[in-house]
């Protein structure tokens, strides 16, 4: 018996740690924006919950005990008990940018990107914080670190017109023509993606100035990568600075898993995740190595996540024929 075959028969039984979904609708400001931040957390949370994750919402209730600010902080710190399950918190609403700091607008008491850092700290497990507020951008380099997807809706803090991105984003995380690779599940990476394209479509079409340009980090290095620097799924062009690319993590992040994922047992799908971290590591250095000992070095990551896959789709065939 295999050793991967061995440690998928070990753990098939074991019930997946369930993820969180947490959505912050702050003030809408004028009374048009209110319907649509409305909808936009409506399809967050019909998304979780085909997803099978918990929800939780912040904003929009009337005689909530206490403020917004409150409710998310401790909602925050009641995360902190789960070490390995994903966190997304999606923020909708206004935001705003003085040169300095960074906030997102609530009803009540606002916060800082500098203090959700600071709350986000005592975090073990996997969190994605999607920022559709104008103004945004900040929050990525406040927010950036290992294990973490951060979204904003725009490049920088001046783009502090009101924001579609929210609109799109909450759209494409379900919809399968966002699935890019086409292996039945949408990633988060594919849903900014679409949500990017859908965006840019919307100013074009109108003959307006685009006010906003959303940017993605999920290395760790506090630098956002644009749509535009994708090809599929891929990140082909690179920052003169030679900075590393972003996508790969984001690609493994699925609110709604396909069939396929959801049979794969957690310490597999974990060994599969860093197996396509360390090949994008690779490719991404491709050019300064020499090439036989490239290939030399890929070959092993390619098989091994090769016979992975092959073990856990015959494995999802057999449990489908039961």
């Amino acid at each position: 018996m295999s050793v991967l075959l061995g440690l998928l028969l070990l753990f098939a039984t074991e019930a997946p740690a369930k993820p969180t979904v947490i959505v912050v609708v702050g003030a809408p400001g004028a009374e048009e924006y209110a319907p649509q931040f409305r909808e936009w957390s409506e399809r967050w949370r019909s998304a979780a919950e085909k997803g099978g994750a918990a929800f939780e919402f912040v904003g929009d209730v009337k005689d909530a005990e206490g403020t917004d600010r409150e409710r998310l902080r401790t909602l925050l710190s009641d995360a902190v008990s789960e070490e390995k399950a994903p966190l997304w918190l999606v923020l909708i609403g206004h935001g705003t940018f003085d040169g300095r700091a960074a906030k997102f607008n609530l009803r009540g008491p606002d916060f800082e990107a500098v203090e959700l850092a600071e709350w986000l700290k005592p975090l073990k497990r996997p969190v994605a914080i999607i920022n559709c507020a104008s103004a945004s951008a900040p929050f990525i380099n406040r927010l950036s670190g290992e294990n973490r997807v951060v979204i904003a809706a725009t490049k920088s803090g001046d783009e502090q017109n009101f924001a579609r991105f929210g609109q799109f984003m909450s759209a494409a995380i379900v919809d399968p023509s966002a699935d890019l690779d086409k292996d039945g599940q949408v990633s988060l990476l594919e849903a900014y993606l679409t949500a990017c394209r859908q965006v840019a479509e919307f100013y074009q079409q109108g003959g307006r100035l685009a006010t906003e340009h959303a940017l993605l980090d999920d290395n760790g290095d506090g630098l956002g990568t644009p749509a535009a620097w994708f090809r599929g799924v891929r990140a082909t062009q690179r920052a003169k600075d030679g900075a590393s690319l972003d996508g790969t993590r984001a690609h493994q992040w699925h609110l709604v898993a396909s069939d396929r994922e959801q049979h794969m047992p957690a310490e597999m799908r974990e060994r599969r995740d860093q197996l396509e971290l360390r090949i994008a590591a690779l490719r991404a250095e491709k050019e300064h190595m020499d090439e036989d000992d490239y290939y030399n070095r890929l070959e092993p990551l390619m098989v091994e996540l090769a016979r992975l896959y092959e073990t856990t789709s015959d494995d999802s065939t057999d449990a489908g024929s039961r």
